[in-house]
């Protein structure tokens, strides 16, 4: 599936310049509480084209430092082609994949009719009862736990192509869109659209997310596709909730893409650039009351296109963002995040009391670490999300051997360094994870085709 960028504007325009260019939840309790109303881990997408990417250029230059801090990471899956017969079935896969490793899926829908006012992303639904019949279906296949939709990129930032009468159908169509998703899923949380810093004032912003509906929301997204530093989303954030709870509309809340924005500013598309970097990695953990969520909405590395086609994938530019940046936190896990212990479903009290059922992982004594895989499988292919925990003492660096089922093969590995593909495979830790504190755990993760339950691991340090 394309994944399309959004045209943005730069960081040196004016607001003035700009102005005249254009117009309640369950959560997965997996991670660190947030201070917003969203807590969980994120979902890593195990399609993605930059895990694609890695997995099919293992000998590439770029691959460890690409694979090490934006594959391993969980970023948006865009939904941003017009196929209402076939969208049900995709959206309700992709959330079942994210449901069995109890965790929170991002997805950015990118539908909307007349959508970047046909400029590098143009498209979208043919009209808007189309439209709507694609939300429709959409929406069927959201299932009920948690998850984060940011609806529609530049819908209500950009809208100079618009008429009086299309801005009021478009908003009757973004107010909609949202009351459809939330009733077909009460836990999803709806962001609509904010711009940016240094687009549209705060108040105008307000006033544009209250004629799309924002009070049936969650609230709005900013900064998506654009490199603004985080410190002046959120600023700019306070003041649109402000403006908005003097319009009698409160409890909203902001969430910011921080997939490039840890460089310098500048023009506008990354295609041409090669000063940015990463942001802030994905988290629900913000410490700040106002913001769910720092995501990766757009997926670093995907053209805006001015040199490159929009939305494709490009190795140098996601090398550039990468190269530099700093290591990713080691204690969130880049795939799923199981519990520390066999489900009940794999080791019955009434059938395996604890005398004489041996733990199925070796104890860290005597090789200062243990290890325990989790497997993540769909109808021919799998990824697991390995923990290495330190015994008694301290470590630095460690082995783990990972037995693999007949016929399983790893296509791709994160924080780690993998020798072999198949059978008895060896990992060992890279550069930034290998010093793990006693008792303390770190992850990585690898991805294959075939079946990969009844994988077993052991760890030497």
């Amino acid at each position: 599936m394309a994944i399309l960028s959004s045209r943005r504007r730069s960081a040196a325009i004016s607001v003035a310049a700009v102005a005249g260019l254009a117009a309640a939840g369950v959560g997965f309790a997996v991670g660190g509480a947030s201070a917003g109303t969203v807590s969980g881990s994120l979902y890593r997408d195990p399609g993605s084209a930059v895990v694609r990417w890695v997995a099919a250029n293992p000998g590439d230059s770029r691959a460890a430092v690409i694979r090490d801090k934006i594959a391993s990471q969980p970023q948006a899956r865009w939904y941003a082609n017009f196929n209402p017969s076939t969208i049900q079935s995709e959206v309700s896969s992709f959330i079942g994949a994210a449901n069995a490793a109890q965790q929170i899926p991002v997805l950015s829908v990118y539908e909307i009719t007349n959508r970047d006012c046909g400029g590098a992303s143009a498209g979208g639904a043919p009209d808007l009862n189309q439209y709507q019949t694609w939300v429709s279906n959409f929406a069927r296949g959201l299932g009920n736990q948690t998850v984060l939709i940011i609806l529609e990129t530049d819908s209500l930032a950009l809208q100079t192509c618009l008429s009086t009468g299309e801005l009021n159908a478009r908003n009757q169509a973004l107010t909609t869109a949202t009351q459809t998703i939330k009733s077909a899923n009460p836990n999803a949380k709806v962001y609509l659209d904010g711009g940016h810093s240094t687009w549209n004032s705060a108040n105008d912003t307000a006033n544009r997310l209250r004629a799309a509906g924002v009070q049936y929301a969650d609230g709005f997204f900013t900064n998506v596709s654009n490199f603004n530093p985080t410190s002046s989303e959120a600023n700019f954030g306070r003041a649109v909730i402000s403006a908005l709870n003097g319009m009698g509309i409160s409890g909203k809340r902001q969430v910011i893409d921080t997939s490039r924005n840890g460089g310098a500013a500048g023009d506008w598309c990354a295609d041409d650039n090669t000063d940015r970097r990463i942001g802030q990695y994905p988290t629900t953990n913000t410490g700040d009351a106002n913001i769910d969520a720092y995501l990766w909405v757009k997926p670093p590395g995907e053209a805006d296109g001015c040199r490159y086609t929009a939305g494709s994938f490009q190795p140098d530019l996601a090398f550039s963002l990468a190269n530099g940046a700093p290591n990713p936190p080691t204690t969130a896990p880049p795939t799923t995040n199981p519990p520390t212990t066999a489900p009940p479903t794999t080791a019955p009290p009434t059938t395996a009391p604890p005398t004489t059922a041996p733990p199925t992982t070796p104890p860290p004594t005597g090789n200062g670490c243990s290890a325990s895989v989790a497997i993540n499988q769909w109808n021919g292919g799998f990824t697991a999300s390995v923990n290495v925990t330190a015994g008694s003492a301290a470590i630095n660096g460690w082995t783990v051997t990972v037995a693999l089922p007949g016929g399983a093969a790893i296509t791709g590995t994160w924080n780690a360094q993998a020798s072999g593909t198949s059978g008895t495979v060896r990992f060992t830790n890279v550069g930034y994870n290998g010093q793990v504190g006693a008792g303390q755990t770190t992850n990585f993760g690898f991805q294959g085709t075939g079946t990969g339950q009844g994988a077993t691991a052991t760890c030497a340090a």
